[in-house]
């Protein structure tokens, strides 16, 4: 059985004529974890459940009770979801010991689709909201997960993980969380697709924080119509594309240098399809990301008091996982805090500053895209979503070179990476991007190009970059 290369409608259809049953299924991914595994240290928590609950789905399947398309297929959890029967961590060892009283709403979504819960993803801790110099992919409960296809090279964040285990197919699909970057990134530097949804499409509550203003979960998946199912049951709405051209869609291009190759291939590949290409220029990204990080730093200190508060048996308060930190011989063995301390002096969400920082940063990121949509009369936006990925230095932190995620971030506007081609072994993706609530519009056109681009590889789990 190809797992890299099957797809959710591929898999249905075999269980639906009994040459496959969901516990096979389960099996060969539980197989390719304990082979894989110990190469990419991608995953914190395995499910001991995991073939019963298969063989619930087989039995549904047996009786004429099948839930969905999701019915019977294996996923893993970004470990920052609650989750009331396995650990819910944010990688941190101050959450270890006390799972979540109840279910993440989304968790609840994807049980009742029938899901096979395999896991928890590990990732950046706290989602990479913790230190000025973290590097991606740490953290204290699982380590460092690498890039699948170069080992020694880094996987990105926030959602590491929950990226690499789809790409290195350790499971069918996988649950991420983003504020600013952390699905599109890790999804483009694994090469596999990430949607990031429009802010309020999937639910945000039982989801370790950052700012409820940005924070949003969404799938990742090695194939756009795999995605795009897994996001229609978190979001009860269908966001499965029926077939689109490309033929006369007017695509903004928004270049950034840094992978000349791969992008001039993207944009011979739109114009082979007979897009209409626009280059657009981008403006104010350095205003928009310093106001983005001052109205962050409020709304995380705020947001996860406010979740620390629903965890009783832990810590109730960032001031007290700041002093566990400065106690545990692990939590700062890599890097430090800085951002934690930042947060602890931050005004409340009553000040008038901070109100006026999250306007104007909303209101540019939103304006930004709105406009140029506008003048242009544009479908999408498209830009490279990442530079080849840097090697893992505890040193020196992360390396990014690009990064296209902040507009659609902060506007809280759809964004979705396709493999777009390989820079070496390392993979580059393509950022889709829009106004508000155009969830399936880009979803749609990313389809459209993923079935021309056919630019994903599977990894080599390569030692080094050669």
């Amino acid at each position: 059985m190809n797992l890299d290369a099957a797809t959710i409608p591929d898999l249905q259809a075999r269980m639906a004529d009994g040459a496959l049953t969901s516990v096979r299924l389960t099996e060969a991914y539980l197989e390719r974890i304990r082979e894989l595994e110990p190469k990419v240290s991608s995953i914190v928590f395995l499910d001991p459940t995991a073939l019963a609950q298969a063989e619930a789905g087989d039995e549904r399947r047996r009786s004429g009770r099948a839930l969905g398309p999701l019915d019977g297929i294996p996923l893993l959890l970004k470990d920052n979801i609650d989750t009331h029967d396995m650990p819910t961590t944010a990688g941190s060892r101050a959450l270890l010991g006390m799972n979540p009283q109840q279910d993440a709403p989304l968790v609840r979504r994807l049980r009742e689709a029938g899901a096979v819960i395999l896991g928890k993803a590990n990732l950046s801790e706290w989602a990479n909201f913790r230190s000025t110099k973290s590097t991606s992919g740490w953290s204290a409960v699982g380590g460092q997960t690498n890039n699948p296809h170069v080992l020694d090279r880094n996987p990105s964040g926030s959602s590491s993980g929950s990226a690499v285990a789809v790409a290195a197919a350790l499971a069918q699909v996988s649950i991420g969380t983003e504020t600013d970057g952390s699905i599109v990134s890790p999804a483009g530097a694994n090469g596999i697709v990430g949607i990031k949804p429009s802010l309020g499409v999937v639910s945000g509550e039982g989801i370790v924080p950052v700012s409820h203003e940005q924070d949003t979960a969404g799938p990742f998946a090695r194939h756009v119509v795999d995605a795009a199912i897994t996001l229609s049951v978190l979001a009860g709405r269908d966001y499965v594309p029926a077939s689109m051209s490309l033929q006369g869609r007017r695509i903004g291009v928004w270049t950034i240098a840094g992978v000349e190759e791969v992008w001039q291939h993207t944009l011979d590949t739109l114009r082979g399809a007979e897009a209409v290409l626009v280059d657009v220029a981008v403006p104010n990204l350095d205003k928009l990301g310093g106001f983005e990080w001052s109205a962050l730093v409020a709304e995380f200190k705020h947001d996860l008091d406010a979740y620390l508060a629903t965890r009783p048996g832990g810590p109730q308060t960032l001031d007290e996982v700041i002093a566990f930190n400065e106690d545990d011989p692990v939590e700062l063995s890599e890097f430090g805090q800085e951002l934690f301390y930042q947060a602890q002096t931050a005004p409340p969400l009553t000040d008038a500053t901070y109100r006026q920082q999250r306007a104007t940063a909303s209101d540019l990121a939103r304006h930004l895209i709105d406009d140029l949509v506008a003048a242009h009369q544009l479908d999408a936006i498209i830009a490279p979503t990442n530079g080849p990925a840097w090697p893992t230095d505890y040193v020196r932190g992360d390396g990014y070179e690009i990064s296209s995620s902040t507009p659609a971030a902060v506007a809280g506007y759809p964004s979705i990476t396709v493999p777009a081609g390989f820079d070496g072994p390392l993979p580059v993706g393509v950022s889709f991007m829009a106004g508000k609530d155009k969830d399936a519009e880009v979803i749609a056109l990313a389809t459209a190009f993923e079935r021309l681009a056919a630019a994903r590889r599977a990894p080599r789990f390569l030692p080094t970059h050669q």
